[in-house]
């Protein structure tokens, strides 16, 4: 037997935006496509602020025109690796008043 009442729509209005609109910009990342390792060492030590990998992933950061999201998101959700929006796991974790993103511990 099938039950032919129908449920009402759903009120749109009141839902949440499509998780898409929060990951909307990487599409648009000068990054985007590149080999990660410019970005991402994989020692486990950070490479100094002056290695080539470091400073071609700043320049490839520097003209990206979505620099500004990229940087929110990595400060926002503490991203414990790599070059985000322009900034080092070093130099983000002194944005943030932490020692290491890694291992959070506050100064």
């Amino acid at each position: 037997m099938t039950n032919s009442r129908r449920l009402p729509a759903p009120v749109t209005g009141r839902l949440p935006a499509p998780l898409t609109d929060h990951w909307d910009w990487q599409r648009e990342a000068a990054c985007r496509g590149m080999d990660s390792s410019l970005f991402f060492d994989s020692r486990e030590e950070p490479r100094p602020p002056t290695a080539p990998h470091t400073l071609t992933a700043k320049a490839i950061c520097a003209q990206c025109p979505v620099l500004a999201f990229c940087r929110t998101y990595a400060l926002d959700s503490r991203e414990p690796y790599g070059i985000w929006g322009g900034l080092s796991e070093a130099e983000r974790a002194d944005i943030l008043g932490l020692k290491r993103l890694q291992h959070p511990a506050r100064r």
